[in-house]
């Protein structure tokens, strides 16, 4: 039975995760260049005992933060004597501790145990009363709203110098262990910090990466919703042009009744009827106006064009065929200008790497336009759905979370014979780790979607091998993870 041609439905669907998917290799291109890592501090080579007790104490002090915090830190049903105040621990719950909770370095701490952790189970219920009634606490306590991770992190760090570095009972268990220095005992609080402040760095890091995902997103329409605006605003330059040839001395008689086929363009008109996009320009202001010498040097463009001259001397003009006539301008002589392209760079730092997908997107609205002929205007939907609009953090957080692991198949099906490992193009690295992700993560999509579209993102975007590349390793993954019957679609 051959198959359903796709619906306007299916395709404002399909056209949205194409472009969410490219957003999500560039922001975790980005993202990954420039993260700070969050990682437990390695063991000290020099094994002086400095070295010695301030890595032991300060392994001890995460997982004090932590008990403070509420969280259980001990393997088994060894519980300290701060989780009597579970219920009502005022301290528990923070970003921070469930941050440090999900971490799988602090699991892996907390699994591996710490004999030394113990002898400070004594001195918690005084820390924990000295730290709510501090003053940092109370500064703390004053903000308003949900508590951010960089706040806490503030928290904790003022709190390790001037709360628990300065308790006697808990210097006084310190001292017990008989490698304690009072160098090694500074330095484990100053290593704390430093790690609690990597953290926090690497969890802004990540909290910007999705925000700049979104941006990109919304300023992309903005794109598509702008170029289907343009012709309209060449149409008002034209406008202008022939009012004024007919003011200037000594007009021809071509100049007094001229042709205006163009400037009573009906796709112009429908354009500037529709009120979803009347309502959109309400919420998001988008405009031309400012960019008069790209608009000029663009209507130039078109007027000096074979298409512009074959549609003013046609005989009539349909409602398709003025439709057709911005959509062949604009393929074949607007996108390919040089001073849009400089106008959109002034407008956004995305658009100029967005023109190729949101320019396809406009020139399918017009081609609907075309075939609809009743002046009805189809805007594609910023989202079409809930699972639409969450389709791009999802994937960017799977990718995230799971890119070791996914890294780990990339260098599985790796052929050394005709792929150095080491010299592969990151951009192909990123592109692998997001299809894997969108692989197993979101069994709506079929598998030979996710390759096709992933194929395509390496041809355009990266290297010329790079499409037969990223073709054979997800081939090769999509096998053995089915073997594996970790894919099951």
């Amino acid at each position: 039975m051959p198959k359903a041609p796709p619906t306007a439905e299916h395709f404002q669907l399909m056209i949205n995760r194409i472009l969410i998917r490219i957003k999500v290799v560039q922001m975790l291109y980005a993202y990954l260049l420039t993260r700070s890592e969050f990682h437990i501090e390695s063991a000290p080579e020099k094994k002086t005992r400095d070295a010695r007790y301030a890595y032991s104490l300060y392994l001890d002090l995460l997982l004090i933060i932590m008990q403070l915090s509420g969280c259980k830190v001990r393997p088994g049903n060894l519980r300290a004597s701060i989780d009597s105040l579970r219920e009502s621990n005022v301290l528990a719950g923070t970003a921070l501790a469930k941050a440090l909770s999900a971490d799988l370095s602090i699991r892996e701490l907390i699994g591996k145990g710490s004999p030394s952790l113990n002898s400070f189970d004594s001195t918690l219920q005084g820390l924990y009363h000295k730290i709510i009634e501090s003053s940092v606490y109370a500064d703390y306590r004053k903000k308003k709203g949900k508590k951010t991770l960089a706040e806490d992190v503030k928290l904790w760090t003022v709190v390790l110098s001037t709360v628990i570095a300065k308790d006697s009972a808990f210097l006084d268990r310190a001292r017990e262990n008989e490698d304690f220095t009072s160098a090694g005992f500074r330095q484990a609080f100053t290593m704390a910090a430093n790690t609690l402040n990597d953290f926090s760095d690497t969890r802004s890091t990540l909290t910007q990466a999705k925000k700049s995902l979104n941006d990109s997103l919304e300023k992309a329409y903005e794109l598509y919703i702008s170029l289907l605006l343009l012709p309209g605003y060449l149409t008002d330059l034209e406008a202008e042009r022939i009012e004024a040839a007919k003011e200037k001395y000594c007009p021809t008689d071509d100049e007094l009744n001229p042709n205006t086929r163009f400037i009573d363009n009906r796709y112009v008109k429908a354009i500037r009827e529709s009120e979803e996009i009347a309502q959109y320009v309400k919420d998001h202001p988008v405009a031309w106006e400012g960019d008069y010498y790209m608009l000029k040097a663009l209507l130039d463009a078109v007027r000096q064009s074979d298409i512009y001259k074959e549609y003013m001397e046609a005989d009539a003009a349909t409602y398709q065929d003025d439709c057709e006539l911005w959509r062949r301008l604009l393929k074949n002589v607007i996108f390919p200008s040089d001073a849009l392209a400089e106008g959109m760079e002034n407008k956004s730092v995305y658009w100029n790497d967005d023109l190729a997908v949101m320019g396809t997107f406009t020139l399918k609205t017009i081609k609907q336009m075309a075939n609809a002929g009743d002046g009805s205007v189809e805007v594609l939907p910023v989202y079409k759905n809930d699972d639409d609009a969450n389709f791009g953090p999802d994937l960017f957080l799977g990718a995230i979370n799971n890119r070791e692991e996914y890294r780990s198949y990339i260098d599985k099906f790796i052929n050394g014979s005709q792929w150095d490992p080491e010299r592969l193009a990151f951009t192909d690295i990123v592109i692998l780790i997001t299809a894997i992700t969108e692989l197993l993560n979101f069994p709506s999509i079929p598998v030979p979607v996710t390759l096709n579209e992933y194929i395509e993102i390496a041809n355009y975007y990266s290297t010329a091998r790079s499409g037969q590349f990223i073709n054979g390793v997800l081939y090769s993954i999509v096998n053995y993870l089915k073997e594996e019957g970790k894919l099951l679609k």
